[in-house]
């Protein structure tokens, strides 16, 4: 079920996104601001944590020539820590408004709020609730994080949707042209919806999303412990494009998954029946923590208003990632962030950031 609040004191109506015109734009399109949560989880990062946010001034620096950059903290001492640290670094506190709102961890993608937007002047941007359940109940305490997206709503004093439905925002993509790209190994994974089978997903995400298709694919890459998140292997860049993680190696554990994603996009089609542009990005060789595989991916990157931010892992491979979607957005400045200490928690740059966006018309 699907309820829809304009504040916590009106009637819950049963609406969705689709049937009040709203939809959700492309990450391209313009932003108002990005949110991010502050790092300080030192389970995640245990022997990296100052390396970490490290990568999050950088990102930081990267983004507010383009947008403001809203940025969780937990409590008053951390806000003051984190301002001091801000100062330091010579960024303008003007464009970073600090906020409190309590997390576990900072993957805002994935328990955050997805916002959507209409072309009407009441309330043009809305935003979409899901239930986060720390990716399949696999980690005791992360669904605590579930609040964070209300806690905004409450902030920003935008309408939410409120759906029954556990999904993270890093298991789908859209083009802002009616296709949302997703894995069947997380959405239909068992530890997410049992009760849903794909079309009736695929109904729920037309209504949510404002999409008319999604393409499926099948699987993630290894040491991805969100269960094949598309944000790990395959994004769009315009409405008619797509960058897709492929590795040349048949040695690789990735290579059979990422042939296989890879041949299905070269088969899908758009909204009006056309093919899609399918371009590859490269694999970083295996990055390994504590003998585990890590969830290195180029495709992990985020589109800001001004700049797409790409994770680099210190490999050779980084240059020839970083040429390609130099390529892919002639418009924005293609900007690397180290992120070998990053995925050692298991997530990367499009992982921790969330796209708010402006209420004017979309940028093709």
């Amino acid at each position: 079920m699907t309820r829809f609040r304009r504040n916590a004191r009106a009637p819950a109506e049963p609406v969705t996104p689709r049937s009040l015109g709203y939809a959700m734009p492309a990450e391209w399109a313009p932003h108002r601001a990005t949110w991010l949560a502050w790092p300080h989880n030192r389970e995640t990062w245990p022997e990296a944590l100052e390396r970490v946010r490290d990568a999050w001034l950088a990102m930081i620096r990267a983004l507010i020539p383009g947008e403001e950059v809203c940025l969780l903290v937990n409590d008053e001492p951390m806000r003051r820590d984190v301002e001091a640290r801000l100062v330091h670094a010579g960024l303008p506190l003007d464009r970073i408004p600090l906020l409190v709102v309590p997390t576990v961890d900072v993957w805002t993608r994935d328990y955050g709020p997805t916002f959507v937007t209409r072309g009407e002047p009441l309330d043009p941007v809305a935003l979409n609730d899901w239930i986060f359940n720390g990716w399949g109940n696999k980690y005791q305490g992360y669904d605590r994080d579930d609040g964070v997206a209300r806690a905004l709503a409450a902030l920003l004093g935008l309408p939410v949707f409120e759906h029954d439905v556990v999904l993270e925002g890093g298991s789908i993509d859209v083009n802002g042209a009616g296709i949302c790209l997703t894995t069947e190994q997380c959405l239909l994974n068992q530890n997410r919806n049992p009760a849903l089978d794909r079309a009736t997903i695929e109904t729920f995400l037309g209504e949510a999303l404002g999409v008319e298709r999604v393409v499926w694919l099948g699987r993630g890459i290894a040491g991805d412990d969100t269960d094949g998140h598309i944000d790990d292997i395959a994004r769009f860049v315009n409405p008619t494009t797509i960058a897709c993680v492929v590795t040349e190696d048949p040695r690789d554990e990735n290579y059979k998954a990422l042939q296989e994603n890879y041949e299905r996009l070269q088969s899908a089609r758009d909204a009006a029946g056309g093919r899609f542009s399918v371009v590859k990005l490269p694999s970083p060789e295996p990055v390994v923590h504590a003998g585990a595989a890590l969830p290195a991916s180029y495709a992990n990157f985020y589109i800001a208003n001004h700049a797409v931010l790409v994770p680099t892992f210190d490999d050779a491979a980084d240059r020839e990632a970083l040429g390609i979607l130099r390529e892919l957005f002639p418009g924005r400045a293609v900007i690397g962030i180290s992120c070998r200490a990053v995925v050692a928690g298991l997530g990367g740059i499009h992982c921790v950031t969330q796209q708010e966006p402006s209420a004017g018309p979309s940028r093709d």
